[in-house]
């Protein structure tokens, strides 16, 4: 089916619409928080401008979700998908407004610290809601034109978000208004996306098989829906008591369930292999992007005029904005010819490119080419293997195979971060570095390719080595 036809069929679609506006409503809303975020860690005067204090901002951020959140994740496959976008976006708008008012005055940063960690967890939490769900409303042959779709027009909606941000900072004067502008007017859209996730029904967005309940947030466990790993844990009996949120027995019945679900993608293969070569070059983006933010603080701009490094900062990571829109558009395109798997070794391949520019020097023209390519890979990667995380998992495990994409992409973000501060120096361009990342990617390109040869690009189904407790189809 070409991507016309596609995007025809998904437009008929009104989940489809409803979904893709709660994501465009929060995405905008998403990129005016980042913007007034860089804005006060990385572009302003009395903060961060080395690479330790970079490193150390993303650890403190990322670190405590990237071990807490992923048991969280069995709630996607426990809850109402739906539910978790009307009430995740409703608590992120308290917490938008609690960090304008942290920023107020002297900026207490710890306060700010562990706020913007509650928004960013909210965030990724809904973000794996979101695509979870995407399934529930497109056909599985319009599903990898929806991946891409969705990321496009969800970038887009961040850079225009990100773009407005940056402009109230460049216009408004010097101020209280001037800082939490960005971020008001972020609590207000993200309070725009919960209203938007009304319109969806209730159980639209699955999980499936959910059994009837009167509360619409009734722990029932993906695995008693399917009843296909009780050999793990046998139904509860009368006698046991019901485990409620947050008690020592619900946290061990979703450690289990989060343990079971990283048992069934390893050995459903094709799915693992996707997630390990995504926390792989993601963390390979991040050290690129920690590069960017600090060339553009430290070396093309005068270390003193944050606002010129801003400046630098926005360009370049535009080209990398617009590298990712272009593989939004070839992705769909690539596919009526190249499977996902392959199509994720061929942006990997052409994203290095970009790091071998980066190689090169840290010339204004070459980083922005190379941002471009780099964005490239990073997003054609992203996309196909989003299609195959989706496509060879049961939505009875789909939740919480994006709980562990999202351990494995903050690990990748919090590993960068961290190597960065011994790595990196102040100026962000070190040309081992960047050689070892150059190497780095064809390495784990090549492994990619060649265990996706064996399994001929399938998952593995049921076999000896795929025990009945952990069903493999």
């Amino acid at each position: 089916m070409s991507l016309l036809a596609d995007l025809a069929t998904l437009s008929k679609s009104s989940g489809f619409r409803k979904l893709l506006g709660v994501r465009l409503i929060s995405q905008v809303g998403d990129g005016m928080f980042q913007a007034g975020m860089a804005s006060l860690f990385f572009f302003s005067s009395q903060f961060m401008t080395s690479a330790a204090g970079i490193a150390s901002a993303l650890v403190v951020m990322l670190g405590p979700y990237s071990l807490v959140g992923p048991l969280f994740g069995p709630l996607l496959d426990r809850w109402r998908r739906r539910q978790i976008l009307l009430w995740g976006n409703a608590m992120r708008c308290i917490v938008g407004m609690c960090v304008a008012v942290a920023t107020w005055g002297p900026t207490r940063i710890e306060i700010v610290y562990a706020l913007t960690l509650c928004m960013l967890g909210l965030s990724r939490f809904l973000l794996a809601a979101l695509s979870a769900g995407l399934p529930s409303v497109v056909g599985a042959r319009e599903l990898l034109a929806a991946n891409s779709l969705v990321p496009t027009v969800g970038g887009f909606a961040t850079g225009i978000g990100i773009v407005i941000g940056f402009l109230l900072r460049a216009f408004l004067p010097e101020g209280f208004s001037r800082n939490i502008a960005s971020l008001l007017v972020a609590a207000i859209l993200y309070a725009g996306a919960a209203g938007a996730a009304r319109l969806l029904g209730p159980d639209q967005l699955g999980p499936a098989n959910k059994p009837e309940s009167a509360d619409e947030f009734a722990p029932v466990s993906a695995l008693e829906q399917t009843g296909e790993l009780r050999s793990v844990g046998e139904h509860p009996t009368e006698s046991e008591p019901t485990s409620s949120a947050g008690s020592p027995a619900s946290l061990r019945s979703s450690v289990r369930e989060l343990a079971e679900a990283v048992i069934y993608v390893v050995r459903r293969r094709t799915p693992g292999l996707a997630l390990a070569v995504m926390a792989f070059h993601r963390f390979v983006y991040e050290m690129e992007f920690i590069t960017i933010i600090l060339v553009s603080r430290n070396l093309l701009a005068d270390p003193a005029d944050p606002d010129a490094g801003l400046a630098y900062f926005g360009a370049l990571g535009g080209a990398m904005v617009a590298g990712q829109f272009v593989a939004v558009v070839l992705t769909p395109l690539a596919h009526q010819k190249i499977v996902p798997w392959r199509w994720v070794v061929t942006s990997m391949v052409a994203g290095s490119v970009g790091q071998a520019l980066f190689v090169a020097g840290p010339r204004f023209g070459a980083m922005a080419a190379g941002a471009f390519a780099v964005g490239f890979g990073v997003q054609g990667a992203k996309i196909a293997v989003d299609t195959i995380v989706q496509s060879d998992t049961s939505d009875a495990y789909r939740g919480r195979a994006f709980a562990i994409y999202d351990l494995l992409f903050n690990l990748g973000v919090c590993a960068a971060a961290g190597a960065s501060l011994f790595a990196l120096p102040d100026i962000g361009w070190s040309r081992p570095v960047q050689t070892v990342l150059f190497g780095l990617v064809w390495v784990v390109t090549f492994g990619f390719y060649w265990a996706m040869v064996r399994l001929g690009g399938r998952p593995q189904v049921r076999s000896g080595r795929c025990p009945r407790a952990v069903d493999c189809e």
